[in-house]
């Protein structure tokens, strides 16, 4: 969103460019009459860009707002319990039915194998697939927390390396989300 917020200012910015450009080039040549008629035409030119990204903008809000809405609902459905395992069982190889006796040795290998396998497979998951690899993932960190106590500094850093990986491709999949939404929204207003 950031981005499309700074080619909007980028965009004003090259037509305010526009517009000094001619009344500087025609100042020295010109009548009032035709300066005023050059600032016409330029004052035009921004209101038609700045009409053109309030548009933009206010598509982007509504892509947000349908796209948030879309997830708190799908989120207030509750997981299936064997897909949650099926899930487990794609992202945690070996580990996969002992999250909750994993100790503090076992875990930097466990995260690891965890963003390993979400590297490869996120492309293909669905925002449902999502849920179910946020719940591993959860459940890894509660575990992650029994034993906080007991885990070296140096295994700790590892963990929460991962852990923001995880954080950081999962903020990928709402982006893209987002911007998919914005697409559609687009798309719905011409």
């Amino acid at each position: 969103m950031n981005h499309l917020i700074e080619g909007l200012k980028m965009g004003l910015l090259k037509a305010s460019g526009l517009l000094l450009l001619p009344l500087l080039l025609t100042a020295c040549d010109s009548t009032p009459r035709d300066r005023q008629e050059v600032t016409r035409e330029g004052v035009r030119e921004l209101d038609t860009l700045a009409r053109k990204a309030g548009q933009r903008l206010s598509n982007v809000g509504k892509a947000a707002a349908t796209y948030d809405a879309s997830n708190r609902a799908r989120r207030k459905q509750p997981l299936d319990p064997r897909k949650e395992i099926a899930m487990e069982n794609q992202l945690m190889g070996p580990y996969s039915g002992q999250l909750d006796n994993l100790t503090p040795a076992d875990l930097p290998n466990a995260y690891a194998q965890l963003i390993r396998s979400a590297r490869t497979q996120r492309t293909t998951w669905t925002d449902r697939d999502w849920d179910y690899a946020r719940a591993v993932y959860k459940r890894l960190n509660d575990q992650a927390k029994q034993v906080s106590m007991d885990i070296p500094a140096r295994d700790e850093v590892r963990i929460r390396a991962r852990q923001a990986e995880f954080v950081a491709l999962q903020v990928g999949r709402t982006a893209e989300g987002l911007k998919e939404a914005s697409k559609r929204q687009a798309q719905a207003s011409k």
